[in-house]
């Protein structure tokens, strides 16, 4: 067995375990810094409102349909009045010459379009400076909720 001789004549042995402490320490340290900066880190908390207690728009909206193959076609939603289809490039100006400030553009798109889809809309209407916004759904009776 090798050993080690010290300047004084005793013998060593080597040691073949882990020496743990300095990783416990590294992991304390870790520790405290998260604890202490956990609690500044500040979650997006949205309020997100149920389809019961959606309130009716008074003005006529615009509507913006995003189809499941990714069209999109525009109308106000007036009585008798029927979808146009048009390109996403021309989206924004349409859209802008059928709003006023008071008017709301909701964007109801199909449940199987990828939720980027639909993101990419809401991004091009909003930073075109349209800020009445929203999403269409679908509302149901009280009744249909409670049953399912």
């Amino acid at each position: 067995m090798p050993s080690a001789r010290g300047g004084n004549g005793r013998s060593r042995r080597l040691k073949n375990e882990i020496n743990v402490v300095p990783y416990i320490d590294v992991m304390l340290v870790l520790l405290v810094i998260f604890m202490v900066t956990a609690p500044m880190i500040t979650p997006g908390l949205i309020e997100l409102p149920s389809v019961g207690q959606a309130s009716e728009v008074q003005a006529k909206p615009v509507e913006v349909q995003v189809s499941e193959d990714g069209t999109i076609a525009l109308r106000v939603r007036d009585a008798g009045a029927e979808f146009e289809q048009i390109n996403s490039e021309s989206l924004v100006s349409e859209v802008q010459n059928r709003i006023t400030a008071e008017t709301p553009v909701v964007i109801a798109a199909d449940g199987r379009v990828p939720y980027e889809t639909v993101m990419k809309v809401m991004d091009q209407l909003r930073s075109s400076g349209i800020t009445r916004l929203g999403l269409l759904v679908d509302q149901q009776p009280d009744a249909q909720q409670q049953t399912n």
